[in-house]
């Protein structure tokens, strides 16, 4: 029974020892694994700010790529729609050239054929022109405006004349839908 009593002695200090070796581990493993969470945390936390940045620079070059959509298409159809304004701008001294030859009188048949070739070449460009929106600025007998007319000579006004209107249009002004291709060079009453 002494024997009993010793191994049965040496067994519960043996069980202690062993709980008393855990605890020291635990304590050991637990500051271990606090300290691994710490840096994993960080890491996570890192890693959150990295990912924030990485959404951050996406969103804004998405914006960009928007921005340069947007500003090309604006482009675009501001081209679109003054197309064909240097062609146009290259046109308007023939069609002067040709509204100055009809305005010369002509007595024999021969002449007349030959100004109704002319109008006939006059017509189709005034239409076409129309085609694309360039149309001729009104002037004679409207208020002078400096955005579409450029006064090259003042006269007096006469009789029923208003001041600040047009007497008489030296050269046809055009315009290509909203823009002046070319203002109207006019005579203005003062």
């Amino acid at each position: 029974m002494a024997e009993d009593k010793a191994a049965k002695q040496n067994e519960k200090e043996n069980k202690e020892s062993k709980k008393a070796a855990p605890k020291k581990n635990s304590q050991l493993n637990s500051k271990e694994l606090q300290s691994q969470v710490t840096k994993l945390e960080a890491q996570v936390k890192d890693l959150k700010q990295q990912l924030s940045d990485k959404d951050d620079q996406y969103l804004r070059a998405e914006a960009e790529i928007q921005n340069m959509t947007n500003h090309f298409k604006k482009e675009r159809a501001q081209l679109l729609k003054y197309d064909g304004q240097d062609l146009a701008k290259s046109v308007l001294p023939v069609l002067d050239n040709l509204k100055r030859a009809l305005t010369i009188d002509v007595h024999d048949e021969n002449g007349q054929q030959l100004k109704k070739g002319i109008q006939m070449v006059h017509d189709h460009l005034i239409s076409a022109l129309k085609d694309h929106g360039i149309i001729e600025i009104e002037a004679d007998g409207k208020p002078f405006d400096p955005t579409l007319h450029q006064a090259v000579q003042t006269v007096p006004v006469e009789g029923d004349q208003k001041a600040d209107t047009v007497v008489k249009v030296l050269q046809a002004g055009y315009q290509l839908k909203d823009r002046v291709l070319r203002p109207a060079m006019v005579v203005v009453a003062q």
